[in-house]
């Protein structure tokens, strides 16, 4: 009796540790789609301007928070296992999924809108992200 006592307290602690390894690991993930989501509740008169560098800019910030983005991801699914397609792939879709329900966030945000082409230029910057992401993970696992 004593000994299935230990067995399943043994059980619970490594649980214990799986799951606050987890929730580590999806942290980054978290806190960056926390600040997308402040940043898309800006309304739009208090958005900064760039002059003619508005545009290029907005959008260059858009593909790089979604190729960070999907890079959190691909280290919360990865974990300790080797990348593959189907990782990186649920990495892009997720972000892009997270692009998508961004811009609709925007469309009760005053002065903003949604944009289904902001939403192929943030899934784009998550393929970039991924293959880049995929691409450190791969050199750091030769050494």
């Amino acid at each position: 009796m004593q000994y299935l006592r230990f067995q399943f307290l043994g059980k619970k602690a490594e649980r214990m540790k799986a799951a606050k390894n987890g929730l580590r690991r999806w942290a980054p993930a978290i806190l960056l789609m926390a600040v997308i989501f402040i940043a898309s509740s800006i309304p739009g008169d208090d958005m900064p301007g760039f002059g003619g560098w508005d545009a290029i800019l907005k959008k260059g910030a858009h593909m790089t928070g979604y190729a960070l983005l999907a890079m959190c991801y691909l280290y919360a699914l990865a974990n300790s296992r080797k990348l593959n397609r189907l990782i990186l792939s649920v990495a892009i879709i997720l972000a892009g999924l997270y692009a998508a329900t961004d811009e609709f966030h925007q469309s009760f945000t005053p002065g903003r809108s949604p944009s289904l082409a902001d939403v192929g230029i943030d899934a784009l910057g998550a393929v970039i992200g991924a293959l880049i992401g995929a691409r450190i993970k791969a050199s750091s696992t030769k050494i």
